[in-house]
Order: C-alpha cells, then structure tokens, then sequence
C-alpha cells in the first residue's frame, strides 16, 4: 500500500469550497476586511482621475465642481487639485492597513484550526495509518501544506477582491468616457481569460505531483535522521545522501515542470495587453485632434486601461497561488476525511471493575498487504496469571497486544477481556484498563514530572507524591535527584 493508497487517502471534493468553510464563523471579520480592501482599491485608482482633472485645470477646461469647490484662480484649482491627491493617498494606506491586517489575522485564525483539526483527525487514525504511512508526507501536511494555504489566504483573496473591484470601476469608468475607445481597450481582457483558464487547467496536475514530491523529501529526511545510529554504524552516509539528492532532484524536476508553463504566461499575455493599449490610444488621440474628447479624458482614459490590463498579468499569479493552495487543500482534507478502520460502536458497553481475564477465541488477523499473521488463535490468561510469549521475528507477538488493545480489529474470531468482546466497548474504556510497558522507549518534549505523569488516569495532575512514588518503584528517584533540576528537568528534546 503507498501513501496515496484510497485506503489511506480519500479524493477531495471543492477542496478549495471547504477551506473557505473555515472562515464562516469568522463571517463579520471578513466582511470588515473585504469592505477595507474594496474603499482602498477604489482610492487606488484615484491617480489617473486627479491627474486627467488637472491636465483639464491646466488646460482652461477644469470641471465644475472643482471650479465650485476652489474658485475660478488656475492657482487654487490646482492647489486644490494636490491636496486632495495627498488626502486620497492617505486614506488608501489607511484602508491597506485594515485589510491587511484583517486577512492576515483571517489567516492565522484558520490555519490554527485547519492544523489542530489535522492533528486531531490523524491522531484519532487506527494505528495502521502510521505503520504505513511515512512520517514525512504526515509532518507535510501538517506544517508545509498548512503553511500554504495561510499563505493563500494572508494575499490570495484579497487578491481577487482587489481584481474584482478594479475590473467593475475600470470597465464603468471606460464606458463612461467612450463606449468605442473601451471595446477597443477591453480586446485583450478574453484572451487574458483564455489564456489564465489554460494555463490554471495545465498547472494542476503539476502542482499536486509538487506537493507529492515535498511530501517525499520530508519523508526521506526524517527517515534518514531517526535513524542517524545506524547510518553512521554502516557508513552509508554517501548513500544515504544519494537517496536524499535523488527525492530531492524529483522535487526540482516537479516544480520546474511547473514553472515552465507559469513563466511562460506573461510575456504572451503582456503582447496583447499592448494591442489593445496601443489601438486606444491611437483613436483617442485622433478624437481629441478632432475635439471630440479633451486632453484629460485621454489622460484618463489611457490610464485607466493600463491600470486594467497591466494587472490582469498578475492573474496568472493568483492562479498560480490557488492552485498550489488547492493541492495543499486536497492533501489536508484527504486526511481529515479519510475515517479510522478501528471505531467505536454505536452503543457500546461499558467496563466496570475487571478480573483480568483475557482471552483469544479462534482469533485470526492478516494486515493490509502480506501473509496471515495469525490463522486460529486461540488461549486464555486467568486474572492474575503470568505468560510469557517467544517466537521469532513476525510471529505475531506484538500483533497479540495491538489485537488486546484495539490497535487493530482481528480479522476473524474474538479477543474477550472478562467474557466482553473488545469491539463492544469504547477504545478509551479498553484502553484506560490496560497498562502497555513497550521495548520501545519514548519520552515526550517536556519535564521528567510531566512524562511520569503522563496519562494520569484521574485527568488532574498527580501529587508529587504519587511521581516520586512511580519513580521510585522505577528505581529512577536517586538517578533524578542528582539532575540539577531534579523532576523539572526538560528531556525528550
């Protein structure tokens, strides 16, 4: 089974639909910032509208209500004129203040959810996810895919807001002055259309084959560096950097199959964008010889297009952007909605004081991929009693305590823990029964006090009383009182 098995990882429908989701509760903040971004493109266009408006001052021509608002002096229009350009650029940087402040914390907000939720839906996974599923591509999805798409949402959306308003006040504005000179202006606007939609269709696959490519260098390399000990011991560093050049070369090839299509979009697009603004220009400048326009609403109106077409090269950008967030999305929820083979039944029993009897009733249990492990099992282990199980490698002896403990559901027969069939309980009921000693030591990021208390049964932090206790049947107090920091020092790092 590979990491992207469909019994690992299901297919996500509008990703891009559910990460948006994550913002309805947020629906009054993100309202505010998409209103700040709207009032701060609008004043963004201002420039070419002040600057038409005192080329006409200049000219003899200025507008009435510059004329009712400044008087008849040319001095004072155009001081006027100045003044009210510094008060417009003022007021744009303060409404870029507020949105940028707005879609970022925006973003951080559903980024700490998206992760927590990540983190919540593979930690309640059966433990097969993990014994077959790399470490790496995990870890992937929960920082660099996450990252990504907070990425996405601190400018990707307002982005798009930003295009949306400047697309609706440039094309009114246009109109406005000549209907002729804007469907002259606006002839590139579908092939910039064409040309994003294609270009978007063409860099999907290339995108989600990058995130699969990051997934597997993170993989390699927290493979390779759990186990440092035994790649020094064999001297297998030259190899094992091979390995890490060779995942990481796929990850090169993968995203340059992807910029050879992106960096190919601007210079096509910018050629038609000069079509069209030079074609404008031209019959405007004819219109105005003829004195059907003035200076200013060619002024405008030149500006205006180049303040709608120039941008629309950023298109294929923002494309770029969603479709690298789209592919993060995909991965994030695949995980997310991908259900655990272990699950509580719908009305499960509940274990009150137990004897301790254990028992395997003709059990049989064969992985995912592979031979059966176990064909018929059957014993039983009195409360209280002592069993001691050998075999060699893959016998099954640790398949016997994942089965006792739920890890994993047999296969066929029962595992009965007082004459109660384990399926028919809760796992955390199962689970707070059975004490598990591994051969593996782990010890969490943290304090020695908090990793004795770990999983402490009562749900409250034990008296000292009771760690210095557990430490002492462990034989550890005397080792623990020579540190330092005693039962505060910090292990697990």
């Amino acid at each position: 089974m590979t990491d992207d098995s469909p019994a690992l990882l299901h297919t996500v429908d509008r990703p891009m639909a559910r990460l948006l989701a994550y913002l309805r509760p947020m629906r009054g903040r993100l309202a505010a910032a998409t209103a700040a971004s709207v009032v701060n493109k609008v004043l963004d266009l201002a420039p070419p509208f002040l600057v038409a408006w005192l080329v006409d001052v200049c000219a003899g021509k200025p507008r009435p209500w510059i004329v009712d608002v400044a008087g008849t002096e040319l001095p004072h229009q155009v001081v006027f004129v100045a003044i009210l350009t510094v008060v417009v650029f003022g007021f744009e940087s303060f409404f870029q203040w507020l949105y940028n402040l707005g879609f970022m914390g925006l973003a951080q907000d559903v980024q700490h959810a998206l992760r927590v939720d990540a983190y919540r839906a593979m930690q309640d996974r059966e433990l097969e996810f993990f014994e077959e599923h790399r470490v790496g591509r995990t870890l992937s999805m929960l920082n660099d895919d996450v990252n990504q798409l907070e990425r996405f949402l601190n400018g990707g959306l307002n982005e798009i807001v930003q295009l949306v308003v400047m697309l609706a006040v440039t094309t009114v504005t246009m109109f406005g002055i000549s209907w002729q000179l804007a469907l002259v202006g606006m002839a590139p606007v579908p092939v910039i259309v064409w040309g994003s939609l294609r270009f978007s269709k063409a860099l999907q696959p290339r995108y989600a084959a990058v995130r699969r490519a990051v997934g597997d260098v993170a993989s390699r390399l927290e493979n390779n560096i759990a186990g440092i000990l035994v790649v020094k011991s064999f001297t297998a560093e030259e190899y094992e950097t091979g390995r890490v050049r060779d995942e990481s070369d796929a990850y090169r090839r993968a995203n340059r199959h992807a910029i050879r299509i992106s960096a190919a979009f601007i210079p096509i697009i910018r050629m038609a964008i000069a079509l069209g603004f030079a074609g404008g220009l031209a019959l405007g400048g004819f219109w105005v010889a003829d004195g059907r326009m003035t200076a200013g609403e060619l002024v405008l109106f030149g500006m205006i297009v180049q303040r709608m077409l120039w941008p629309l090269t950023r298109l294929g950008e923002t494309l770029d952007n969603y479709q690298r967030a789209r592919a993060s999305a995909a991965k994030v929820f695949s995980l997310l909605d991908t259900p655990s083979t272990v699950k509580d039944p719908a009305q499960p029993r509940t274990l009150g004081t137990l004897r301790g009897e254990v028992r395997f009733d003709d059990v049989r249990f064969v992985y995912s991929r592979g031979e059966p492990v176990l064909s018929g099992l059957s014993f039983t282990v009195a409360p209280g009693e002592m069993v001691g199980i050998a075999g060699p490698t893959g016998a099954g002896k640790s398949t016997i305590v994942k089965l006792l403990l739920r890890l994993y559901d047999v296969t066929g027969g029962a595992v009965t823990l007082d004459g109660t069939d384990v399926r028919s309980v809760t796992q955390r009921d199962l689970r707070r029964h059975i004490a598990l000693v591994s051969q593996d030591v782990y010890l969490f990021h943290g304090t020695i006090r908090d990793n004795i208390a770990y999983g402490y049964s009562a749900g409250t932090e034990p008296a000292m009383e009771a760690i210095e206790d557990a430490a002492k049947r462990a034989q550890l107090h005397d080792f623990i009182s020579t540190l330092p920091d005693g039962y505060d020092t910090l292990v697990g790092e």
